[in-house]
């Protein structure tokens, strides 16, 4: 394969971009770890064919997105994530009318709170339930509450990909005055995040028919059989009158105690502590203190509640976890190992236009988001590169929630999940598949948060309007 060596920069960049595309295309395809194990594949090539040196893998990031999520599993196996269902279900309950609106806030905390879009799940027969008995459209805060999950994990402090952004800023030579990362980040990304579900709220409350309008349900409902089952029984899915012990009160309390721990740190970098390293001062980095406190707060939930230790490993949420672990080790080795050669040649093609025309960052990590099928895996294929060939961090933190696009087709386990337990069928995928019911939700959630995250940052002094 040593003619590959011989062939000119930018016919070398062609081919190792197709393999990288390909690699993305089919490891999105077959979902789970295989997007993180196709990165081996182009790294071999990269290797023996290009005589490409590897990089360092993200470690760092690696390593906190471990000690986050074995937290988070904890949680839920401690039963601490019931206690945040159960409050969730009666905020809903009370409001019904409001259910459009309150149903993605609801979804979208969850989110933020756990640092997983997955608790959405547990909630979406609850919302069902509640639209059909007060004969609103269920379409209409099912699709919302699915995208808007997904929306909040570039808000939540637990998140994957809001972990992964803040090493790469922070450990970024382009540093941006005033920001020391972690609660910078968040405090652009979560005003901007819940303002656009705000805004996709007040469009759900609207979109479609009313049921009593709509002709093709009306006839549908004519079924006995569909009648039934579109009713069903309110006490399915509800949490409403359970008992839950005090011991599932305390782990949630625990969890939420230590993001409020680590958000203060984060905030008063004078309360960190101070090392001596090479005759020089330094300040310990948020990359470790949420890793420690991370790993302290699974720690203490398992001692106080006296959680079965075994059952972490099996639930969703450290599942979930690993597979997004496996999924930047190889998607960030491939892609750093390949950009790493051609930074030059990048930032003479892309440099110039995104600094011109910030707004073409947005769309390239759209459009990346959209084949590599998740958040913290698009922004560990891009920002590395994008801060390498000049993209301002401000910028970068502006956009941040354009790292959300797999909503463009319906495969997302979410979606499918709010189809599913939508028995009206309100909520489907179209007859040209593009046009289904979580487009319009996707597109103006990430539109608008894109917007207010760059005004917000302008505020900051982040960016300039």
């Amino acid at each position: 394969m040593s003619f590959l060596m011989n062939l000119n920069e930018g016919t070398q960049f062609i081919i190792q971009i197709i393999i990288v595309i390909l690699c993305l295309f089919f490891g999105a395809r077959r979902g789970g770890m295989a997007l993180g194990l196709l990165g081996g594949v182009a790294l071999v090539i990269f290797a023996f064919g290009f005589h490409i040196a590897p990089t360092s893998p993200a470690v760092d990031v690696m390593l906190t997105i471990l000690a986050v999520v074995s937290a988070s599993a904890t949680l839920q196996a401690s039963g601490g994530l019931e206690v945040m269902l159960q409050i969730a279900e009666k905020i809903l309950r009370k409001n019904p009318r409001f259910v459009s609106i309150l149903a993605p806030l609801v979804t979208c905390t969850l989110t933020v709170l756990c640092g997983t879009g997955h608790v959405v799940y547990t909630v979406l027969p609850i919302i069902y339930d509640i639209s059909i008995k007060n004969n609103i459209r269920p379409e209409r805060p099912m699709a919302a509450s699915s995208v808007c999950a997904q929306l909040g994990i570039i808000a939540s402090p637990v998140s994957v990909a809001v972990v992964t952004l803040t090493a790469f800023l922070v450990n970024s030579k382009s540093h941006l005055a005033g920001f020391d990362g972690y609660i910078d980040l968040l405090k652009i990304t979560i005003p901007a995040t819940y303002l656009a579900v705000i805004i996709v709220g007040i469009y759900s409350m609207f979109r479609g028919k009313s049921l009593d309008k709509d002709k093709a349900f009306q006839e549908r409902l004519k079924d006995p059989e569909f009648k039934a089952n579109l009713y069903g029984t309110s006490g399915e899915s509800s949490l409403i009158g359970k008992k839950l012990a005090k011991r599932q009160w305390a782990a949630m309390w625990i969890f939420l105690g230590a993001i409020v721990i680590v958000a203060i740190l984060g905030y008063f970098k004078e309360l960190r502590p101070v090392f001596n390293v090479g005759g020089k001062e330094k300040v310990m980095s948020m990359v470790d203190i949420i890793q420690i406190f991370m790993l302290l707060t699974g720690t203490v939930i398992l001692i106080f509640t006296k959680t079965d230790a075994a059952k972490i490993s099996q639930n969703a949420i450290f599942k979930s976890g690993m597979i997004a672990l496996v999924a930047i080790f190889g998607i960030s080795w491939m892609a750093n190992t390949m950009f790493s050669v051609h930074l030059d040649m990048m930032k003479h093609l892309l440099g110039g236009v995104i600094i011109a025309h910030p707004w073409t960052y947005a769309i390239m990590l759209f459009v990346i988001s959209y084949f590599i099928n998740s958040q913290a895996a698009a922004l560990v294929a891009f920002v590395p590169l994008a801060l390498s060939i000049g993209v301002s961090p401000g910028i970068i933190v502006a956009f941040a929630p354009a790292c959300y696009a797999y909503y463009i087709l319906p495969i997302y386990p979410s979606d499918l999940a709010a189809i599913q337990f939508d028995r009206s069928g309100t909520t489907h995928i179209g007859k040209f598949v593009i046009n289904h019911s979580f487009i319009f939700p996707g597109l103006i959630g990430v539109i608008s948060s894109c917007i207010f995250g760059y005004i917000i940052a302008s505020f900051a002094g982040y960016v300039h309007l």
